[in-house]
């Protein structure tokens, strides 16, 4: 964060300063801001969130013994530490990370983009801020920090040298991107697609539009908005761009997208294509598995060859990442058995995506297996994804296909009266008994894909396995 005195950062809060020790009005703050006590170091700020769980509060005296000097709290605590007391931490956490990304864009070397989409902002984030970053100091997310905490945590790593902010915008509900981006007023807006994850929240795929769209409404005047050709619902957004004052960059492999792929080919070693931009024609080769995560490639592309990284530079960093991000497609185990970790997040166009890479990285007389379990936040939809994803690992002809959880059962369900035979398909209550079966199950030469939302908790069967066979 950039150094800011206790009087200032409780004005712009609004709250109430209460000093300690030999702490003055005029005293220094520019550490690191925190919700969570175990990550904050000597200087840093510590943010007493009220939770479900638990309470802040009631970690603000392990945050100073940690090295915090300023608690943001909703209510004085018996701490040997300065206080600012807010009516709410939240709202204070957005309103500090306006006034610091604000300051530092006034003076002139900030340049702000915004990523949204219903999958891939984490890829396009962290492809993007690996681009970026020889070009200047650039802060990105941690993971997914894309909620009302995680994205004010983001940009209060912004620093007077800081010369690229990379926010990644996720929501659960209308208006949530509507107030995040609007912290920042990006330059640049990126949507990917509109898809069906968290339709549930949203209440459908006409709402999930909308909600995407806050993005473009928040970029700045004059600035750009970088939307997928491919996806017509993003299409549909140029005119919210025009009427915004903003250019548009289209990305795809459509015709008429200024930024596209041509001759895609997936490999268990990665995912190639060419680049057509600017009249140039440049071969990439990712590292990366899944051809999905060509539209992710193109999107930070076209990204940061607008904000002037020469295309080929840009290649070159690309080509050089390795993992996107862990759980994501992460190719885990050895050659013999190849597990393909992407359990951190699912939604019926990101999983159907893992299952098509999947068949296409299988070779001949190896074995595709499934690993499958519930996606989350789809509301009423639930039930007939589920059904879709197991009819398409069937129609995939994925011989083994392993189904866990209650909440994916109809998955299971699904790929039976698709057709599935005998023990092709197996259902599981728990990840600890498909462990079993697997270690039992898999053999030489298989391919095996474990996929499913965060909640599901399969994430850790996918490292079990990877441990199993590396």
């Amino acid at each position: 964060m950039i150094a800011l005195t206790l009087s200032s950062i409780a004005a712009v809060l609004g709250g109430t300063l209460q000093l300690a020790g030999d702490d003055t009005v005029d005293t220094l703050v520019s550490g690191m801001v925190d919700t969570d006590s175990r990550e904050i170091r000597p200087g840093d700020v510590f943010v007493a969130k009220p939770g479900e769980v638990t309470d802040g509060h009631l970690f603000v005296d392990t945050a100073v013994a940690a090295g915090a000097v300023l608690a943001i709290v909703e209510r004085p605590v018996d701490a040997r530490v300065s206080q600012i007391v807010v009516a709410d931490v939240i709202v204070a956490l957005a309103d500090l990370a306006r006034h610091v990304v604000r300051t530092v864009r006034d003076e002139g070397m900030l340049r702000i983009v915004g990523i949204t989409g219903s999958n891939g902002k984490t890829t396009t984030k962290n492809l993007l801020a690996r681009i970026l970053e020889p070009e200047g100091p650039t802060v990105a997310p941690r993971a997914s920090f894309n909620n009302e905490v995680g994205a004010p945590l983001t940009m209060l790593r912004v620093t007077r040298d800081t010369r690229f902010l990379v926010s990644e915008f996720g929501a659960s509900a209308p208006g949530e991107i509507a107030r995040l981006a609007g912290l920042v007023q990006p330059d640049v807006g990126v949507v990917l697609m509109v898809g069906m994850a968290h339709a549930g929240g949203f209440g459908g795929i006409e709402a999930t539009f909308h909600a995407k769209s806050e993005l473009v409404r928040a970029v700045r005047p004059g600035g750009l908005a970088v939307l997928n050709a491919d996806d017509a619902r993003v299409r549909d957004m140029a005119p919210i761009a025009a009427d915004g004052g903003l250019a548009v960059r289209w990305f795809g492999t459509s015709p008429e997208a200024e930024v596209r792929a041509t001759d895609i080919e997936v490999t268990a070693s990665g995912t190639q294509f060419v680049l057509h931009l600017d009249g140039v024609s440049v071969p990439v080769s990712l590292r990366v598995l899944g051809a999905h995560h060509v539209m992710n490639a193109l999107a930070a592309l076209a990204t940061a060859t607008a904000l002037g990284v020469e295309v080929h530079d840009a290649v070159a960093r690309l080509e050089a990442v390795e993992l996107a991000e862990r759980w994501r497609m992460q190719p885990l185990g050895s050659d013999r058995v190849r597990i393909i970790n992407d359990a951190y997040n699912a939604s019926p166009d990101s999983m159907s995506a893992a299952l098509r890479t999947l068949a296409q990285i299988t070779e001949p007389g190896q074995r595709m297996v499934a690993v499958l379990g519930a996606m989350s936040e789809l509301g009423e939809y639930a039930g007939d994804e589920h059904d879709r994803i197991g009819e398409l690992a069937v129609r995939l002809r994925i011989p083994r296909i392993v189904v866990i959880g209650d909440a994916a059962r109809r998955m299971f369900l699904a790929a039976v009266a698709e057709g599935s035979w005998s023990d092709e398909v197996v259902f599981f209550a728990d990840a600890d008994s498909a462990y079993e079966y697997l270690m039992g199950e898999l053999r030489d030469g298989d391919r095996v894909l474990v996929k499913s939302s965060n909640s599901a908790g399969l994430r850790f069967l996918g490292d079990r396995l990877g441990e199993s066979f590396s």
